[in-house]
C-alpha cells in the first residue's frame, strides 16, 4: 500500500556482450544425420534468443562455417560464442534490440565460464 516504486531499469534495454560455452552434443544426440548441423544452427539460434531477451538473432557466416566445418553429420560437440545485444538503427523494426552471435576460437573448454565482456 504505502511502497513507493521505484523507476527500474529493464534488462532488456541494456546493450550488452556475454562469451557462453554451448554444449551442442546434447541437443543433437539421437537426431538423424543429415539433420545434425541444421539443428545445431536451430539450437544456437534458439539459445541466443533465450539468453539475450530479443527475438531478432543474427548469426555470423564465420559461426555458421565451423558449425558446419565437420560436414552435416558431425556438428563440433561444444562451441564458445559471444553473443552481442545491439540496438536497431532501422525506425520502422518492430524489435528495438537484436543480438549478433559471434564464434569465439578457444583451445580448450575447461575451466571457461560465461564472462561479461566489455565492448570498447
Amino acid at each position: 500500500m504505502g511502497k513507493e516504486r521505484t523507476a527500474k531499469r529493464s534488462a532488456l534495454t541494456e546493450v550488452l556482450t556475454r562469451e557462453y560455452t554451448i554444449h551442442l552434443r546434447k541437443w543433437v544426440y539421437g537426431i538423424q544425420f543429415k539433420k545434425r548441423a541444421p539443428r545445431a544452427v536451430r539450437e544456437v539460434h534458439k539459445f541466443a534468443r533465450n539468453a539475450m531477451g530479443t527475438r531478432d538473432v543474427r548469426l555470423d557466416p564465420e559461426l555458421n562455417k565451423f558449425l558446419w566445418s565437420q560436414g552435416i553429420r558431425n556438428p563440433p560437440s561444444r562451441i564458445r560464442v559471444r553473443c552481442a545485444r545491439k540496438r536497431t538503427d532501422d525506425e520502422n523494426a518492430t524489435e528495438k534490440l537484436y543480438t549478433v552471435v559471434s564464434f569465439v576460437p578457444v583451445t580448450s573448454f575447461k575451466g571457461l565460464e560465461t564472462e561479461v565482456v566489455d565492448e570498447e
